[in-house]
């Protein structure tokens, strides 16, 4: 059946999407939108994102849009794919511009949380379109590197929401013989899991750049989903999504992954290298670094104990070595495992 669907982010894994979009609904319009309007008319021009996936040609059926109001005009679907700092502004362009006849459903693929007010990047879109999107909206995530995706490996993910027929739309929408979808309710899970890996991610890079072994992310890994659970139960979540794709599954791919930029910014400070340095140096964005910042102060606010998060904070923000933050981590308290 012939449909337009919308992306917003013409990144790496917002171009993946508007691929694997393209890919299974060969008939239907794939709108690609960015503010980045020199990367659009570059992506016109060769059929192919230079800046974010050099290589991957896209198909015909994919339409970058300068303009977006055209872009998002009659879409039945609008996927966000865009920075979480920029979460806002970019889902404030779409409402303004927004057909209030139309109901589209409303997917964020963004692994992040808002600094200032701690949100959710379902929960953005749901204030600033209003209660009565809420039954529209989704969250898609899970172990997904784009420059893999789009290259056809095969890759499971994970779609949450509230309504049961627009989860199974999302799910025929996307699933092609390389990208399965599961299903979900959980989207606080989901969306948290996503996010907190992140940190967890960097955690695993300062390892890799100090030269440590498998021993020691084993470590990190099965005691960093404890402490994305730890918040997880906290808030109200569902503590069996942390054991599938958008919880240990994300957070394996990004610990161990050569694709990973939050692993990267990790590597590299445990190389020596300073922050600031590091984060110049990339032309992608490291959602964990910012993500740090939100989840320590959660942690803060509910009085849980996150002490992979703690000595991320202190190595990223305080300067702490990385070799003091893991002596502290391993001459903690003694306890039993499940605490």
């Amino acid at each position: 059946m012939k449909v337009k669907l919308t992306v917003i982010g013409a990144g790496s894994w917002g171009t993946t999407l508007a691929k694997v979009l393209s890919d299974n609904n060969k008939q239907s319009e794939i709108m690609l939108w960015d503010i980045n309007t020199d990367n659009l008319k570059n992506i016109n021009m060769f059929r192919e994102n230079k800046i974010y996936l050099p290589g991957v040609k896209l198909n015909e059926n994919i339409f970058p849009e300068e303009d977006i109001s055209i872009a998002i005009k009659n879409s039945e679907m609008i996927l966000f794919v865009v920075p979480s700092h920029t979460m806002r502004d970019c889902v404030r362009k779409v409402q303004s511009s927004f057909d209030r006849a139309a109901k589209p459903i409303l997917i964020t693929a963004v692994k992040g949380l808002e600094r200032g007010t701690n949100k959710r990047m379902s929960e953005i879109i749901l204030d600033e379109f209003g209660s009565d999107a809420k039954q529209k909206i989704a969250v898609l995530s899970g172990p997904s590197h784009a420059e893999e995706v789009s290259r056809n490996v095969p890759t499971a993910i994970v779609c949450a929401g509230t309504d049961k027929d627009n989860i199974e739309r999302i799910q025929r929408i996307f699933s092609t013989p390389y990208f399965r979808v599961y299903a979900s309710y959980d989207m606080l899970g989901v969306e948290l899991g996503a996010a907190v890996k992140n940190v967890i991610a960097i955690a695993a890079g300062i390892l890799d750049g100090l030269g440590l072994g498998d021993n020691t992310k084993a470590a990190l890994v099965t005691r960093g989903i404890k402490e994305i659970q730890r918040l997880g139960n906290a808030l109200g979540a569902d503590p069996e999504t942390f054991s599938g794709l958008s919880g240990i599954g994300d957070l394996i791919v990004t610990c161990y992954s050569k694709h990973s930029r939050n692993r990267f910014v990790g590597e590299n400070i445990g190389k020596g290298k300073k922050l600031e340095e590091i984060l110049k140096s990339m032309i992608q964005i490291s959602e964990g670094v910012k993500t740090t910042e939100v989840v320590m102060g959660l942690a803060e606010s509910l009085n849980l104990e996150m002490p992979i998060t703690e000595k991320v904070y202190e190595v990223l923000f305080n300067n702490k070595p990385p070799r003091t933050a893991i002596e502290e981590l391993m001459t903690r308290k003694l306890k039993f495992e499940v605490e």
